[in-house]
């Protein structure tokens, strides 16, 4: 299993869990961002995301090793979907070993902004009027 990875695929939290667990850890965060049907108080109809995913997964590779030296975690995986994803489906998995919570979940926090700022990875809302909207940078 990869460990940072851009897929079409269905995510999977099970084998992230697996991936970053470490008889030395005493947490294990899951972060799990969903295809929600609203935003910016908009209903959407579903997602799409577009990425150039061989970059995108060098960048989160390094995200990865940042959080470990800064706020001293243990083991971290990460998995993003691209292509159309339905309302409730899966669009990011992040995992986090740790000994201690408080720093595995102050990492997940701050990966999830960094994946948003820094990943060539792009979401486009489509509307249920039909319309679509690309949205952050592209």
């Amino acid at each position: 299993m990869q460990v940072f990875l851009v897929t079409e695929a269905v995510l999977q939290p099970e084998p992230l869990r697996q991936l970053v667990s470490d008889p030395g850890h005493g947490a294990i965060v899951l972060f799990e961002g969903v295809a929600r049907n609203n935003f910016g108080g908009r209903a959407t109809a579903y997602l799409e995301y577009e990425a150039y995913p061989e970059m995108a997964e060098q960048q989160l590779a390094l995200l990865g090793q940042q959080a470990q030296a800064q706020f001293g975690i243990g083991k971290v995986a990460i998995h993003h979907r691209v292509g159309v994803l339905q309302i409730g489906e899966t669009a990011v998995l992040i995992a986090i070993g740790s000994a201690h919570r408080g720093a595995a979940f102050a990492a997940v926090a701050w990966l999830m902004d960094q994946i948003k700022l820094v990943v060539p990875i792009w979401k486009c809302e489509h509307w249920a009027d039909g319309s679509q909207e690309w949205v952050g940078q592209r």
